[in-house]
């Protein structure tokens, strides 16, 4: 193992001019005007709110959307026009997550259209090298209620079987696509009332599909305290059962909406009791998975400039490569820039998520994209301050 290295030796994550090289003086005003506008709750959630009950009168609010949030955030209102944000990253060595961001059916033809979508996805994938990995949620694929009556092992009528056997045919298909063309495909984690359906689910798909590399990943939610306990169970059995384990890590989505349940229904919330507690538990489980790299594969997603700069240094630790095929660093796109071009400057593995879709279809994710936002503490202001950097910077050139 070689010596801990200094960090003057390593990636800079205070070079705006590689962050935002890609950006032309109108696209750094543009977000430099969004993050400012984010700043403020109380309009973010006006704003949301207004976009809500204008779609679903109908009035004609997608140009508008489409022209903003939408801009900052997703690829395109379909995978062919997502290509050329893709072929943007790619220039920049940065990979495209590519995320169907659809949420919310009820119906077996949404869920089949998606189901057809996340395997368009794998296979254009096959041939475009700016597509490393595909996504999904087990939402995209089956109904919610359906997953929460699994998890408490309620008894479900014929109907409802017959119906959860549509789910599994779905994602035995996508997974039967990712093993065919080598290309993995993350799961995203979602509510604590339905993970352990879909925990179950994908855990026995990485067993049978998972033999030679990680192909299916699972994601773990570190904001919850019972996660390094899952990890350190799921590394166990994959070294026994003879199989690669891929995870990606995050830190959680749905922090306001478990706590709030778990009041409601009277148990202790999954949340950490605080901030300090999910980054601990976090750098920790990246940290387990560095050094069982053997046998696991890693996606570290995450804002969070200290978490990524600890992940580089463990890399130079155990004598990792920086573009080691089985650990790479991930961000939304329109944020972090800071970290994801300078890491991919200095040849790590960097992937953006990239969601896309209709307007309509992909205003849950934006809404909550900008309420995480605004909730983040100082999320905003980082983003911001880092954008008004470079354009001083470019000012006094």
């Amino acid at each position: 193992m070689a010596a801990t290295q200094n960090t003057s030796d390593l990636v800079s994550f205070d070079n705006t001019e590689i962050a935002f090289e890609h950006l032309n003086d109108k696209d750094l005003n543009f977000s430099i005007t969004m993050f400012k506008l984010m700043q403020n709750p109380g309009l973010v959630k006006l704003g949301t709110a207004l976009s809500n009950i204008a779609l679903a009168l109908h009035l004609p609010i997608s140009p508008i959307v489409k022209a903003t949030v939408f801009k900052q955030f997703c690829g395109g209102i379909d995978l062919e026009e997502s290509l050329t944000k893709v072929n943007e990253l790619h220039q920049s060595g940065i990979g495209s997550i590519l995320d169907y961001a659809v949420e919310g059916a009820k119906s077996d033809k949404i869920f089949d259209d998606t189901k057809n979508q996340i395997i368009s996805v794998i296979k254009k994938a096959e041939t475009t090298p700016g597509i490393p990995v595909a996504c999904m949620k087990i939402t995209g694929i089956g109904r919610f209620e359906l997953l929460e009556k699994i998890t408490e092992r309620s008894k479900l009528s014929e109907v409802e079987k017959g119906e959860y056997l549509r789910v599994v045919d779905r994602f035995e298909e996508i997974c039967k696509a990712s093993y065919a063309t080598g290309i993995p495909i993350y799961v995203d984690a979602e509510e604590s009332w339905i993970q352990p359906a879909i925990d179950k689910l994908i855990e026995s798909r990485m067993r049978v599909y998972n033999k030679d590399k990680a192909l299916i990943f699972q994601t773990l939610q570190m904001y919850r305290w019972d996660k390094i306990e899952h990890l350190n169970k799921l590394i166990s059995e994959s070294k026994k059962e003879g199989w690669f384990l891929g995870v990606k890590f995050v830190r959680g989505a749905y922090m306001e909406k478990e706590n709030e349940r778990a009041i409601d229904n009277g148990y202790k919330t999954f949340i950490q009791p605080d901030k300090a507690s999910t980054d601990r538990d976090f750098d920790l489980a990246i940290k387990t998975m560095v050094e069982n790299i053997d046998h696991v594969e890693i996606c570290n997603g995450t804002h969070n400039a200290e978490s990524s700069m600890k992940l580089v240094k463990l890399m130079r630790e155990y004598n990792l490569e920086n573009n080691d095929r089985r650990i790479y660093f991930s961000q939304l796109k329109g944020m972090s820039d800071t970290i994801s071009y300078n890491l991919a400057n200095a040849g790590y593995n960097v992937s953006k998520y990239l969601p896309y879709g209709p307007v309509k279809a992909t205003m849950p994710y934006l809404t909550r994209r900008a309420e995480e936002n605004t909730a983040i503490a100082g999320q905003m202001g980082k983003e911001l301050s880092d954008l008004i950097l470079e354009k001083n910077r470019r000012a006094v050139k």
